[in-house]
């Protein structure tokens, strides 16, 4: 596990038809929690790359992610030995332009999109929540998601 407890996560989002901020959460293999899609660091790989990589394999999501992380939050990661490690997660928004059928954790996790203030009201982590309220009053205002859509268009 490179950098003990530094863990990278895509936050997918998209716009719905009232043109309101979605954010697709998967559940955790283990508890069921709802979650973004996460994991370790990739040995050559830039952050973001390894974010882009965890979205394609716990969520099915394909799109553009940002190189400029929009926050962290923090939680205990539970190991197959039962031991606590504390965690760092630095999260890249990602804007989804399409959700695949056929993905290689589909059969472990659930996917669900959510208003940003539903899944903060479902997630753990106090800044994990505080990070998606956030996004929830005005995601364009965000300096990391600004500069995702300015890329985009």
């Amino acid at each position: 596990m490179p950098g003990q407890g530094e863990q990278i996560a895509a936050l997918p989002m998209r716009r719905d038809a009232k043109d309101q901020v979605k954010v697709l959460m998967v559940t955790s293999r283990d508890t069921g929690r709802w979650v973004m899609p996460k994991g370790w660091q990739m040995d050559g790989k830039k952050p973001w790359r390894a974010a882009e990589i965890e979205a394609l394999e716990e969520a099915g999501a394909k799109g553009h992610v940002g190189t400029e992380m929009i926050g962290t939050y923090s939680y205990g990661k539970v190991m197959d030995d039962g031991s606590v490690v504390p965690c760092t997660v630095e999260v890249y928004p990602m804007f989804v332009e399409k959700l695949l059928r056929d993905w290689k954790e589909r059969k472990e996790r659930k996917r669900k999109w959510f208003t940003p203030k539903a899944a903060a009201q479902r997630v753990d982590e106090g800044d994990l929540a505080e990070l998606l309220l956030r996004l929830q009053k005005k995601p364009h205002k965000e300096p990391a998601i600004r500069k995702l859509i300015d890329r985009m268009d």
